[in-house]
Formats: structure tokens, sequence, C-alpha cells
């Protein structure tokens, strides 16, 4: 509802947005389409077979109360130099929240430390402690294991062209 003011004479107009008229007049999507999405969508097949992998890698590495996920960021902080939030972020392929949230279970743990940047103090640095070195020491062997078998269900030459084609699917490969 609008008012207007025009000398002393108060005027209501109404406008109505029907969305859900809108909406409703959409056609359905056909079966078909529901088809071809299953057999073609490259998110939905990328999707599956991430998931697939990661359930494959975090029954390998439950043993030592690790996740594929948490392998993998503490695996990304193992530099001869601390990294930042940022850089790991991107590496990761994450925003800034959710990689803060991620870590926290890791912190909580005593696994990794998030610093101050002497630097730059409103940057954070991220560092593996003893213990998260430790425990990636024992659980990098279980991931090579993983990583072997999984490969070995692949034709040769496989592993390494799906990772190319991967990469040219990553942020910033992309044609403009």
């Amino acid at each position: 509802m609008a008012c207007a003011g025009n000398a002393g004479l108060t005027v209501m107009a109404y406008v109505d947005i029907n969305i859900h008229g809108y909406m409703s007049r959409a056609e359905p999507v056909s079966f078909q389409t529901t088809l071809r999405v299953r057999d073609r969508c490259l998110c939905l097949h990328v999707q599956r077979a991430a998931r697939a992998l990661a359930r494959r890698f975090d029954q390998a590495l439950q043993p030592h109360g690790l996740t594929s996920g948490q392998f993998s960021l503490m695996m990304s902080l193992n530099r001869p130099k601390a990294p930042g939030l940022g850089s790991v972020a991107e590496l990761l392929a994450m925003d800034r929240t959710t990689l803060t949230a991620a870590l926290k279970p890791l912190q909580r743990r005593g696994l990794v430390t998030v610093e101050v940047d002497p630097d730059d103090r409103r940057g954070r640095l991220l560092r593996l402690t003893g213990k998260g070195k430790n425990l990636l020491a024992k659980a990098a062997p279980v991931w090579e294991q993983t990583h072997t078998e999984m490969e070995a269900m692949l034709e040769e030459g496989e592993p390494d062209r799906l990772r190319r084609t991967l990469r040219l699917l990553e942020p910033g490969r992309q044609s403009k």
C-alpha cells in the first residue's frame, strides 16, 4: 500500500503483487527433463562421486578420529610457514566462514591453532600443533593406501585425466 499526500488530500493506492499466481502458471517439469538431468547433469555426477569418495576416505580415516575434510584441511596447513586463513580458504575452495567453522573442532582437540598475524593484526595464521602433526603422520599412510585403492579402480591414465578435467572447472578457470 502506498500513501501520497496532495494539498491535504491523502490518496491510498494498493499494489497487488501476485507472485504465487505467476509461479503457479509455470509448466510442470516433465519426467523427460528429470531423466535428462539425472543422466547429464555434471553437478549431480560430481556431487555423487564426491560423496562416494568422501565416504570411502571417512571410513578409512575414522580410526584416527578424522574425516576426509579434516584430513584435507590439516594437510593444507602442513607447510614450512603458517598460512593465512584466506590462502587456505582459497586452496580448499571454501569461504572464510565455512573454513572458520571447520577449524573449530580441530582447535578444540588441540590439533591446530589460529593465531593473530604479527605482520597484519587483522589476519589470522593457521598452524598445526605438535599433536596435529603427529596425527597427520599417522593418518597419511592410511590416505596413501586408500588413494591407491581408489585410483586402481580406474583405467591406466584415467586418474590424471580426471584431475586435469576437474581443474578446468575450478574457480577462475571458466570461460568469461
